[in-house]
């Protein structure tokens, strides 16, 4: 793997630099991602996972207690679950979605991967997964392509897709809009 010389800055660069020199010490980068992915699609489609980690009114405590027994449930790698403690300690659990998503945007980065947004209505099947990689590794020049699914099921049915600052929707929810738009425009 190739090693920056930018790293991170600001409060979620200090808790990245940290996991990335933590994956380094005990070269385990693959299983923290693979964790790291499985948790933030947790936060992104579970109400109550995302509830844990966005409300104060649960307390640094009780929301410690509770990443760390879903991690350790999911067999997670234990710095996966050490620094997700560590982050719920400090207070911080409110910034956990966002400092996996920019650790992974990262890792990413450093391995030369294109990431991409995507929502969908419904989740998405590996084969799914796969063929999206494929149509959009071909289209912007066989690079390697990254996955971040969501759900959105306001969306009806199709997807929306984000790489970088380009945006392609094609929601039924968008559709049914302009049909609406330009049907009030007839009128």
């Amino acid at each position: 793997m190739e090693i920056s010389e930018q790293k991170p800055v600001g409060l979620t660069g200090r808790y990245i630099n940290a996991l990335f020199e933590l994956c380094s010490e005990k070269n385990n980068l693959k299983k923290v991602v693979s964790d790291l992915e499985s948790m933030q699609n947790l936060i992104y489609n579970n109400n109550d996972i995302k509830s844990l980690v966005s409300s104060p009114t649960i307390g640094k405590s009780n929301q410690t207690k509770a990443l760390v027994k879903i991690l350790k449930k999911a067999n997670a790698d234990n710095v996966t679950i050490n620094f997700c403690g560590v982050v719920s300690e400090n207070g911080r659990t409110f910034l956990l979605g966002k400092i996996i998503k920019e650790f992974l945007l990262e890792v990413s980065r450093r391995r030369g991967e294109i990431n991409v947004d995507v929502l969908s209505a419904y989740e998405l099947n590996e084969e799914e997964k796969n063929e999206l990689k494929t149509i959009i590794s071909k289209k912007i020049g066989d690079k390697k392509v990254s996955l971040v699914t969501q759900i959105d099921e306001s969306l009806i049915g199709g997807l929306v897709i984000k790489i970088g600052s380009k945006m392609i929707d094609n929601s039924i929810k968008t559709k049914l809009k302009n049909l609406e738009l330009a049907m009030k425009g007839e009128g």
